[in-house]
Order: C-alpha cells, then sequence, then structure tokens
C-alpha cells in the first residue's frame, strides 16, 4: 500500500525541508520512498508544492489529483486550491496563516473568506491549527514547517521517536533544539 502526502505553501515557508524530514522519517520504517523537487515559483514567494510517496515500492513521486491521503499546507489558501488532489478520505493539515497572492496584494481580487468551512463542505478532513503562533511560542516563525510535521505525525501514526530522529537527521545542529521543541509543540497541539 502506498501513501501520497502532498506539502504546499508559498515560497521560502520550508518544503524543503519538510519534504525531508518526512523522507527521512519513512526510511527509518524501511519503507522505499521518492521525494519530488519542488514545483512553481518559490523564490518569487509564488505557490510550491513537494510530493512524498512512500510503500513497499514507489515508482514515481507524483501525486495526481483525488490520490493524495494528507495535503500538509503552509497557508490557507494554498489548502484550498489544492484540495482536488485528496482523496475521499483524505486529510488537509493548515496552517491558519494568510499570506496575500499577488493579485490581492494589487487589489484585482480579495482573499476568499471561510476557506476552513468551505473545504470541510466539501467532504474533506480539515484540521486547522495557528502553526504560525506554535512556531513561535517555539522561539522562532521559521520553524512553521516543523510545527506542522508534529500536526501530521500523530494523522500519520509515526512513532515520536521516529519522527525526533528524522529531525535530528535534517536539521543543522545550531537549529535542533528550536525544532523539537516545534515538533513537541505542533504534536502536543493534534492531541487537544
Amino acid at each position: 500500500m502506498t501513501k501520497n502526502i502532498m506539502i504546499v505553501g508559498v515560497g521560502g515557508q520550508g518544503s524543503l525541508l519538510a519534504s525531508r524530514i518526512l523522507g527521512n522519517a519513512v526510511l527509518l520504517q524501511n519503507y522505499d520512498v521518492k521525494v519530488s523537487e519542488v514545483h512553481g515559483m518559490s523564490q518569487r514567494g509564488g505557490s510550491v508544492v513537494t510530493y512524498v510517496k512512500y510503500g513497499d515500492k514507489v515508482a514515481s513521486p507524483v501525486i495526481c489529483k483525488g490520490e493524495a491521503d494528507i495535503i500538509m499546507s503552509f497557508e490557507l489558501l494554498e489548502a484550498a486550491r489544492w484540495l482536488p488532489y485528496l482523496k475521499k478520505d483524505g486529510v488537509i493539515i493548515t496552517n491558519t496563516q494568510k499570506i496575500n497572492p499577488m493579485p490581492v496584494v494589487t487589489g484585482a481580487a480579495e482573499y476568499p473568506d471561510a476557506l476552513v468551512e468551505k473545504m470541510k463542505a466539501t467532504g474533506a478532513k480539515v484540521i486547522a491549527a495557528d502553526a504560525l503562533s506554535i512556531a513561535r511560542e517555539a522561539g522562532n516563525e521559521k520553524a512553521v514547517n516543523v510545527a506542522l510535521i508534529g500536526l501530521m505525525a500523530h494523522s500519520l501514526g509515526f512513532d515520536t521517536e521516529i519522527m525526533t530522529e528524522a529531525i535530528k537527521m535534517s536539521v543543522p545542529e545550531k537549529f535542533l533544539e528550536l525544532n523539537l521543541k516545534a515538533f513537541e509543540l505542533g504534536a502536543a497541539y493534534s492531541c487537544n
């Protein structure tokens, strides 16, 4: 059985580190894993997506519409944008942070309201949390990605020790304590 995870957000939010941590966590459990490159205008603050696919044998990291078991989103509008990729019984784990896309910045469009409610109305299971506040509590708002991984670990059924080891494998020593705290706070939030 293959599991499909999409990591979506806006450039500069740490999707590469998140995919590296998840990839290492899966490897530690002896699964075959494929992780895609980031697709999108990541250097310009545009929409980005990374795929993490794992199982007994995985041929390609690409995830098509209706195939994602989990979508982890760093930004609310990105969660809604990628909703068509979620399986019928899939889960969206999203940060409630809003980052205005260029059409909103220029005044050509308005940021949609009630996105969590609209996604839930489609039948999707949505776990929404203020991961930015969780990251700030850990010590740095750049740890949003690892706070979200903490939220997601519960949904994946991943053991805390495996996730901690994957973070140690993926994060430079000088940022390790911060990221471990962000993970712990995110995991604790998901248990509330």
